[in-house]
């Protein structure tokens, strides 16, 4: 048997009470598949439920006060694209079928509709949906899509892994999951840069293109590496089984070179970086491959390829420890993860232990650290004190430090504080946002055309993200907070002036003063002037 989770929600919008109670009894509608969600009396009482609940059908009347069903029809449609929309009238004309249809109404019918009429509309209905989520749910076609888009995935996960925008354990997940093969004791990483090519019409494009098949093509048979196109280069991370295996890596991309000034007469120069031992180290490897191609224009010789060791001669009192990846205990930072920002720094603390062999090496991780730590801190616009708790600049202390226990200790006593700082931060943020916004909307709810929209727009921030921030906040969704200050000031005005409803309605927001008694009589019980007249009894008794 079904449950009311396996049936459609189905949106019943009509005024006329008698015409929605009619509906509801005319269809076994669960035998068909759907589950009355709701029902409404106008369009924008429909389109705020849809706002709140997911509603997969919306059966709506043309002719409504306040919102008609084709206004509503467009509205769900824009916003909510997965519902379908039948639209039913007593008006038989041509214009309101052809603007159902342009509005992309899945049906339009005619009064009086016969219960076989609507059931066999809605039949078709479901056979749409049940078809729209067996598509989704289609694993063949899933896996096929996965396929074709998997070299784009792939190709976007190595350039993270260049960029060291991922974290070691991330990244071997993930290249486990993309099927992208990167294991390997050592590696070392290389740009190839085209100069100019002897043609002036060539596309420096598309040669690079060939230029990646040369590399492919050659190093297939030679050396285990994966190749990537990287803004107008080409990457490329050789695997190596042994640190000197770097000298084949120079000698093929001589050769590389040297193919393609003959074959493409592009003029090329390779530079590589050191050998690093894991994945983080990759993009330590890859920015110095960046380094030592700035010095091409100024090195003589016959040499295509220029190698970072040769040019900068002592980078190992750095490179084993600015290979560490940071990414861990920042993120565990900014997410205010207890538990993951002591891992990390424990992490920390155990590769100076492995790899910090002189105090260059020691003090250039500890820097790099904490400079990650106040770059988080100008972010949030924190003086340095907030971040370290301490008026002099933290790297000054680093050497005073007995031994790398004490140094884990203040290192977690900065995360704890800094984590406090960006919690309380983040909180006042979004006080902040909730605050701009109801200030705002006590500016402007007397606008009729004031919308969630436009105040995002306002903020400069994003929809989504107002309306759960707001919410929280303010208790109430932006729609009815805005009907609430809109009613607090008609009650008000109710109050102290003898100004017209009609009047009293415009001043507040609403240019429909029957959907403003609507609205006020759904929030109070009364109508305004009831409301006004009970204030006067009141008064005089």
């Amino acid at each position: 048997m079904e449950t009311k989770n396996d049936l459609y929600r189905l949106l019943l919008v009509d005024d006329e009470a008698d015409v929605l109670q009619v509906m509801k009894r005319k269809i076994d509608w669960e035998a068909l598949g759907f589950y009355m969600a709701g029902t409404a009396e106008n369009g924008q009482d429909a389109l705020e439920i849809a706002e709140q609940m997911h509603i997969d059908v919306v059966l709506t009347d043309i002719k409504m006060p306040f919102m008609d069903g084709l206004t509503l029809c467009r509205r769900l449609k824009e916003n909510y694209r997965n519902i379908k929309v039948v639209i039913y009238s007593g008006f038989d004309e041509f214009e309101y079928a052809r603007d159902a249809l342009h509005f992309e109404a899945e049906e339009y019918l005619l009064k009086p509709i016969s219960a076989k009429d609507l059931a066999e509309v809605f039949r078709k209905i479901k056979l749409s949906l049940d078809e729209e989520i067996a598509e989704r749910r289609d694993m063949d076609r899933l896996k096929e899509y996965y396929q074709k888009s998997l070299p784009s995935m792939q190709e976007q996960l190595f350039i993270s892994i260049l960029e060291g925008r991922i974290s070691n354990e991330r990244a071997r997940n993930l290249l486990r999951i993309y099927e992208l093969e990167l294991e390997s004791p050592y590696y070392a990483a290389a740009i190839i840069r085209a100069g100019s090519c002897a043609s002036e019409d060539s596309s420096l494009q598309l040669l690079n293109l060939s230029l990646k098949g040369i590399v492919q093509d050659y190093l297939k048979d030679k050396m285990n590496c994966c190749c990537v196109h990287y803004l107008d280069m080409l990457a490329i991370v050789f695997l190596l089984e042994a640190p000197d295996g770097i000298a084949d890596a120079m000698y093929h991309l001589e050769q590389i070179c040297k193919m393609a000034d003959r074959i493409l007469g592009l003029k090329t120069a390779a530079a590589l970086g050191q050998v690093v031992t894991d994945l983080a180290g990759i993009s330590v490897s890859f920015h110095e491959a960046g380094s030592a191609m700035e010095y091409r224009a100024i090195i003589e010789g016959d040499s295509h390829v220029i190698y970072i060791n040769d040019i900068e001669p002592h980078p190992q009192d750095y490179a084993a420890l600015t290979e560490y990846n940071y990414q861990d205990i920042l993120r565990a930072v900014r997410l205010g993860d207890r538990n993951g920002t002591s891992d990390a720094i424990r992490q920390f603390i155990a590769a100076l232990r492995r790899h910090a062999n002189t105090p260059t090496q020691y003090q250039l991780a500890c820097v790099e650290l904490l400079t990650e730590f106040t770059k988080i801190g100008r972010a949030y616009q924190l003086d340095i004190r907030d971040i370290f708790g301490m008026d002099r600049v933290p790297w000054q202390v680093i050497d005073q430090f007995s031994s790398l226990d004490e140094l884990e200790r203040w290192l977690l006593a900065i995360c704890t504080n800094l984590r406090r700082t960006l919690r309380h931060e983040r909180k006042d943020s979004t006080m902040r946002l909730a605050e701009k916004a109801r200030e705002y909307i006590e500016d402007h709810y007397s606008e009729s055309d004031l919308s969630a929209d436009t105040l995002c727009r306002h903020l400069n921030v994003s929809a989504a993200y107002f309306s759960t921030v707001f919410k929280r906040e303010a208790g109430l969704g932006f729609s009815a907070y805005l009907t609430k200050i809109r009613l607090e000031h008609a009650v008000q005005l109710l109050a102290s002036t003898e100004e017209k409803t009609y009047i009293i309605a415009e001043k507040v927001g609403y240019l429909e003063p029957n959907y403003f008694s609507y609205v006020f009589k759904k929030e109070y019980g009364i109508s305004p002037s009831k409301y006004r007249a009970s204030l006067k009894k009141e008064a005089n008794e």
